[in-house]
């Protein structure tokens, strides 16, 4: 009997054990694959599936229509390496010390996502643009792949100047060969597009645009031919991030992944004109957003109006990983998950607590004395727009005498700097790189291009004093620097590309500097003040 039982009981724990390990392989190939796809400058309001007729994004719509398209999506700092630090740490941009610039060095304290999912068993990898610009090692000093070992190899002929030879898709068939069947992976699609420069005239004649195409140009640029083909040429290039998603849509639709694949489809700012990309208006930080994932969320085609900020997507992915956020080794999370919503069966606002978002930035470009930047900080609530200027002195895209260097070179930033010195239709240029006020307050459900300051409009000082309140109790909370006068930290923190480092002093010394991204004639001649 003695025996029997024994035989008995190393048999049941055979059977466990295998019932375990089959449970834990059960386990790993259940959890989702997660596809990040970012466009490089792509606003909110031109994509399919919110309405626009003249960019065209069948892929992005597919998203949206079989998953969820999100109407309030914001990332915290309206450039593209701040954003990509809030999204791989779920921490916001002034809680990332020197992360929270742009051309930064960053720290090693503060772990990724995709660092810790390649951790817990996910094989990893990216296309083309992960964090960046700015440099991240270890304490070490080894080179830190923040977003994924690059998969790069695969090229194709452009089809204009400007666009990137990378073939996207085709590096995202390369890595997903690489993965092995049992294991689940996380890979980071960063286009280049519709990233600047473009080729002038490629939406024309490429795409066979028409300026009439366009419906109404924004109220703060001039409407003329010139502005209205910058922005067919921009609409080409999101285009062509749009066919790389729908190659990656199809190969997981062959390889029978898609069902498994969370895809999250965004960009990190928005478009590169005056007054959007590097500012902290409505159309700088609210994004496209469309997320699908057929086997994790209920009710797909839903319209959803949560406030939902980049902080949000680290906390998701290290959910839907199985894992618990103390487990990763990453600092703390401002986001939350964003399962409450993939759980639910309800469009529009979901859950009442996500009502807000916050904004602001520190140093972007170069350009002022010292390497200053444009402080700024902003809550989103209510269909309001609360923004505080810190440093109304300085000019919010950079010195005018070091080419507005915030400010990417383009056909309409040429136009609107023409217009000022010859004179003529001088409020454009003041929208774009004029001094502002310290506060700024905007009913964005109407006002939607933030051309009407209500910051001293008494009608609306008792919604300011709320906003403002909110807004500095949660920046104390989260510990901003600025919050404890301690702002000038993150002016000191070094701008980490030595070529451009200390422009202003080095340009106006008469040192013949470059600065790639911006057009010899947007320097002007001397300061404008």
């Amino acid at each position: 009997m003695r025996f029997a039982g024994l035989l008995q009981a190393a048999c049941l724990c055979l059977t466990v054990a295998g019932f375990l390990t089959n449970h834990s392989q059960a386990a790993e190939t259940t959890r989702p694959n997660i596809l990040f796809c970012i466009a490089d400058d792509a606003s909110y309001p031109y994509m399919g599936a919110y309405g626009c007729t003249w960019v065209k994004t069948p892929a992005f719509d597919r998203v949206a229509r079989e998953g969820l398209l999100f109407t309030n999506a914001y990332t915290p700092n309206a450039k593209c390496a701040p954003s990509r630090a809030c999204i791989l740490t779920g921490r916001n941009s002034w809680q990332l010390k020197e992360a929270g610039n742009h051309m930064a060095f960053f720290p090693p304290e503060f772990k990724t996502y995709v660092e810790a999912l390649a951790e817990h068993g996910y094989t990893v990898g990216k296309t083309a643009k992960g964090w960046a610009p700015g440099v991240a090692v270890d304490a070490q000093g080894k080179r830190r792949n923040l977003a994924g070992p690059a998969f790069n190899s695969k090229k194709l002929k452009p089809p204009a100047t400007g666009i990137s030879s990378i073939d996207y898709a085709g590096n995202f068939a390369q890595f997903l060969e690489t993965c092995p069947e049992e294991k689940s992976w996380c890979f980071w699609y960063g286009g280049f597009e519709p990233h600047r420069r473009y080729e002038y005239g490629s939406g024309a004649k490429n795409a066979g645009k028409k300026v009439t195409d366009i419906e109404r140009v924004p109220a703060y640029w001039p409407d003329n031919e010139v502005i209205r083909n910058d922005m067919l040429d921009y609409a080409y290039e999101v285009e062509h991030f749009d066919h790389h998603l729908a190659r990656m849509l199809k190969l997981l639709e062959q390889r029978g992944e898609l069902e498994n694949t969370l895809v999250v489809v965004t960009a990190d700012n928005g478009m590169p004109f005056p007054r959007i990309k590097g500012q902290e208006y409505e159309l700088s930080n609210h994004l496209p957003l469309a997320i699908m994932w057929p086997a994790g969320i209920k009710a797909p085609g839903r319209m959803i109006k949560d406030y939902v900020s980049f902080i949000d997507f680290a906390p998701t992915f290290i959910e839907v990983a199985g894992l618990k956020w103390d487990q990763t080794g990453m600092q703390p999370a401002a986001g939350h998950s964003l399962t409450d919503i993939f759980n639910s069966t309800k469009s529009g606002q979901v859950n009442p607590a996500r009502d807000h978002v916050l904004i602001g930035k520190e140093r972007h470009d170069i350009g002022r004395p010292h390497d200053q930047g444009y402080p700024i900080r902003g809550i989103v609530k209510g269909g309001m727009l609360y923004l505080r200027n810190y440093e109304t002195g300085r000019w919010p895209a950079g010195n005018p005498e070091t080419g507005y260097l915030n400010c990417d070179g383009s056909p309409t930033k040429t136009a609107i700097l023409d217009l000022r010195r010859d004179g003529k239709h001088q409020q454009f240029w003041q929208l774009a790189f004029g001094k502002r006020p310290a506060e700024e307050l905007f009913a964005i459900d109407s006002d939607q291009e933030c051309m009407q300051n209500l910051a001293d409009n008494p009608q609306y000082q008792k919604v300011k004093q709320e906003l403002k309140q909110q807004l500095e109790t949660e920046l104390k909370a989260q510990q901003d620097p600025r919050m404890s006068g301690k702002g000038g930290v993150f002016e000191a923190y070094q701008y980490s590309d030595p070529r451009t480092r200390s422009f202003y002093e080095r340009y106006m010394s008469g040192e013949p500097l470059k600065a790639g991204w911006v057009n010899k004639s947007d320097f002007e001649s001397g300061p404008l003040d």
